[in-house]
This record gives structure tokens, C-alpha cells and sequence, in this order.
């Protein structure tokens, strides 16, 4: 289990760059968030299926299959979409409300939203911790949501950016849990090669509405290559082989790391604020997370299960 966590753990800090790459682009580039959440699956989508090809050739016979099957296909499309529109829902709120907030309200959200989906549809329990948890994540995010702006904004873009964060954290929830379903069947790289490319897929036709979009990839491509390589193709990669030795409630507490430094580049490098109540929900918000991470301990020994 601490190497599916290790893992886990590199992915998530290399996914807290993904918003201060949005904020990069959209300043120097006038890159929209449709356009850079289109380049990044783009990028990433060959990457990942030529890594599945050359696995799959190359690899022992296992109990997991080197692609999906028919069977799988309806949670290749859940993966598919719920990778989509997380793109589009996050790096939209990092557009309206910073990264500081949009990595607050996505990503600490997302453990949560895991452990309730994990205990509906993948049987993972739902103990008192986690409801604990869930009751003081609501309470951070509603203090988060209002502290920077105040109640006066919360109708207006800034409401629309939190909620489209949160958006994005349920999407993360969706596709983590999706995700742990088909890791019991399927090569981690396979799943995560299906899902970006169905995503870009997805995503490619909307497009069409963009204005200028090759001026903008031209003068961004570096942080696009970087954002579809290091933080996607690499980061998915190995999120995906940890997922698959961890359980789905685990693989959230640990995303944590993601929100902890997508704020601290927020904040120290762009000079945004949380204010005083947006201060208080974060620290609720991370408090959530520590109590869901001592009930799973907990539990980890009450079922014997080791933990590393």
C-alpha cells in the first residue's frame, strides 16, 4: 500500500501546478480554459496509448486484461466524461475565482464526494469519521465560497467560479471511483490511455467555437506541452498504478497534496487572498480531510489490513 500512496502522492503535487499553468496561460497567451483543457488530454491521450501498446506487448499474463472489454465500455464513457468536464469546470473557476480558491473547493471537495460514492457503489464503508468529515467540508466550503468576496459577489462570476470548482470536484470523485472499478480488470495504463483520449474526444468539437486558437497555442505550447506531459500523461500514469494498490478513500486523502500546493503557489506567487472566513473554511476544509485520514487508519487496523 505505501508505494500506491508514494505514487499517488507525486501525481497529486505535480497536478497543484495545473492551475498556476492556466493563470500563465491565460495572461500570456489569452488561452481560453475549453482550449487548455482540450490541449492537455490532447497531449497527453498519445502518450498514454502508445505507453498501454508497448505495456501490453511486453507484460507477463495476469488476472487483468491489457484493454477493456465490451462490458467496460460503460465505464470507459463514465471516465471519459467525467475527465471532460473536469477540465472545463476547473480551469474556468480558476479563471473566476484563482487558484487558490478553485484548488480549495475542487480538490477538497473531491475525497469526500469519493468516500460517499466509494461506500454507494463500490461497497467502501461509511463510518462516523467520514460523516464527521462530510459535516465540517460543508461548513468550510460555505466559509470558503464567501470570504474572499463577500455575500455581495456570491451571484455574481465569483459565485459561478465556486461553483464550477465544485463541479470539478465531483468529477474528480466520478472518475477516481470509476476508475478503482475498472483497475480490478484492466491495466492501469490502458485505463488511463482510455480515458484521456475518449475525454479529448469528447471535448475536440467544442472547439469549433473558439476564436484564434492556433495564435494562442503557438504562443503558449511550451506550458501546454508541459501541462499535457508532467502533470497529465506522467501524473495519470502513475495516479492510475496507485489507485490500483489503494483504496479509492485513501487515493482522495492523499490528493490533498494537490490543493496544498496549488494554494501555495496562489497565494505566494499570485498574490491572491482568502480573507479571513475564506482562511477559516480552508483550515475546516483540511481538518475534514485529517479526520477522513484518521478514520481510515482506524479502520485499515480494525480489519487487520496493513497499510504499507
Amino acid at each position: 500500500m505505501l508505494l500506491g500512496l508514494l505514487l499517488i502522492a507525486i501525481a497529486a503535487a505535480s497536478w497543484g501546478t495545473t492551475g498556476a499553468t492556466m493563470t500563465l496561460l491565460s495572461r500570456e497567451a489569452a488561452a481560453s480554459p475549453l482550449l487548455v483543457g482540450w490541449c492537455r488530454l490532447a497531449v497527453a491521450a498519445p502518450f498514454l496509448v502508445l505507453a498501454a501498446v508497448y505495456v501490453a506487448r511486453r507484460r507477463a499474463p495476469s488476472s487483468r486484461r491489457p484493454w477493456p472489454s465490451a462490458a467496460d465500455l460503460p465505464l470507459c464513457a463514465a471516465l471519459g466524461l467525467a475527465m471532460a468536464a473536469y477540465q472545463v469546470c476547473y480551469f474556468r473557476a480558476v479563471t473566476l475565482v484563482g487558484v487558490a480558491v478553485a484548488a480549495l473547493l475542487a480538490i477538497c471537495s473531491a475525497p469526500l464526494l469519493i468516500a460517499v460514492l466509494a461506500a454507494v457503489f463500490l461497497g467502501e464503508r461509511l463510518t462516523s469519521m467520514v460523516r464527521l468529515s462530510l459535516g465540517m467540508a460543508v461548513a468550510g466550503t460555505a466559509l470558503l465560497v464567501i470570504g474572499p468576496r463577500g455575500l455581495d459577489d456570491i451571484a455574481g462570476h465569483f459565485g459561478l467560479g465556486a461553483l464550477l470548482a465544485l463541479g470539478a470536484g465531483v468529477s474528480y470523485a466520478v472518475y477516481a471511483v470509476a476508475a478503482k472499478g475498472l483497475l480490478a480488470r484492466v491495466t492501469p495504463l490502458a485505463v488511463a490511455a482510455i480515458t484521456f483520449a475518449l475525454a479529448a474526444g469528447l471535448l475536440a468539437p467544442a472547439l469549433l467555437a473558439e476564436t484564434a486558437p492556433t495564435r494562442a497555442m503557438s504562443a503558449g505550447w511550451p506550458l501546454l506541452l508541459y501541462l499535457g506531459v508532467g502533470p497529465t500523461a506522467i501524473a495519470y500514469a502513475l495516479f492510475t498504478a496507485g489507485l490500483g494498490r489503494v483504496p479509492a478513500t485513501a487515493a482522495g486523502i492523499v490528493s490533498l497534496l494537490e490543493p496544498l500546493t496549488a494554494t501555495t503557489l496562489g497565494l505566494a506567487v499570485f498574490g491572491e487572498r482568502l480573507g479571513a472566513a475564506g482562511a477559516i473554511g480552508a483550515l475546516l476544509l483540511l481538518a475534514a480531510l485529517v479526520v477522513l485520514t484518521r478514520g481510515q487508519v482506524r479502520g485499515d487496523r480494525a480489519s487487520g489490513r496493513p497499510r504499507g
